[in-house]
């Protein structure tokens, strides 16, 4: 049974602090405060609720009605992620993530912000709504320490594109297999005031993009990679516990002397241990020696969480 969110202090209220300093989307129930049944994710006045566990129609509907009056939202959407749902994103698509809200006025699309900076969310579009959250801290750092030249892999919406102009980095390249994802990049943006030019949104496979900015002789002083935990393409199967090497000495292979990786790895079942392991072998096959700087993790909206792993590697 998930726990109520009628209790008298309900953890929305303990992230309150978070839209007052300029931070509209971000996670008002976390996993690890519902006994791993649900989380909740708020965009504005747009609710996301993330169902880890079956429950019955009428279940949801009071679960997301005890979401919208906690966290005073106008509409609440459903994202059902069973441990298959990787797998089933392609099959099952409108069950996992239904297009209109479970509860309340529809909101498909809104305008939040992380840090005072807008995104574009769209909370019935997909599984993913725009912008994963747990990533807050990481997109902080590279707009504190963004550097001339940035390649952003994976790019998804492009946060980290937009983090590190905000920044002042001078050249930000985008990189991501879906043409979708990069144009919400673009609208993003815009918001900012940002210039867009196609030019530094690049369509296509990570791996095939990493060699053919090598082969140029394209060098980037920081190099973001944030690739899915499990993808499955016309190429093969992505899986981050055994395939994060040769994306880690693909990405040093772009990487200037004296640059840094900024790489991240969203899986809970790959330890902080391992993926250093995994990155110093990615290193070791490049050629390349390089030092852990720092380690992050997700926003104080994640208490206890241990999925998301980011380090910092500083190549000589």
């Amino acid at each position: 049974m998930a726990t109520p969110l009628t209790d008298p202090a309900p953890p929305t209220a303990r992230r309150a602090h978070l839209p007052a300093g300029g931070t509209t989307i971000y996670r008002a129930v976390h996993t690890t405060e519902t006994g791993g049944v649900y989380a909740l994710d708020v965009a504005g006045d747009a609710g996301i609720l993330n169902l880890y566990a079956p429950l019955p129609p009428a279940e949801e509907q009071r679960l997301a009605a005890d979401c919208a009056r906690a966290a005073g939202l106008a509409g609440v959407y459903v994202k059902r992620r069973p441990p298959e749902a990787r797998h089933l994103a392609n099959v099952a698509r409108e069950h996992l993530s239904p297009p209109d809200p479970i509860w309340g006025d529809p909101r498909p699309e809104v305008t939040a912000l992380e840090g005072g900076v807008p995104f574009v969310i769209r909370p019935g579009a997909d599984l993913s709504v725009g912008l994963f959250t747990d990533a807050r801290p990481a997109r902080a750092w590279l707009r504190a320490n963004a550097p001339q030249r940035v390649l952003n892999t994976f790019a998804y919406t492009c946060g980290f594109g937009v983090a590190a102009a905000l920044g002042g980095a001078r050249t930000v390249k985008n990189v991501d297999l879906s043409r979708k994802v990069l144009a919400w990049g673009q609208e993003n943006y815009a918001l900012s005031d940002l210039e867009a030019p196609d030019t530094d949104f690049l369509y296509g496979d990570v791996f095939g993009w990493l060699t053919r900015l090598h082969r140029r002789g394209d060098v980037f002083d920081v190099v973001v990679l944030d690739p899915p935990g499990f993808s499955r393409s016309k190429d093969g199967v992505w899986r981050a516990e055994r395939d994060y090497p040769g994306l880690m000495a693909s990405a040093a292979a772009v990487t200037a002397p004296g640059g840094r990786v900024l790489a991240l790895l969203n899986h809970a079942g790959v330890d902080a241990a391992a993926f250093e392991r995994s990155c110093r072998a990615g290193l070791a096959q490049a050629g390349r020696a390089g030092r852990l700087r720092e380690r992050l993790g997700a926003g104080e909206d994640y208490p206890g969480a241990a999925h998301l792993k980011v380090q910092v590697w500083a190549l000589d």
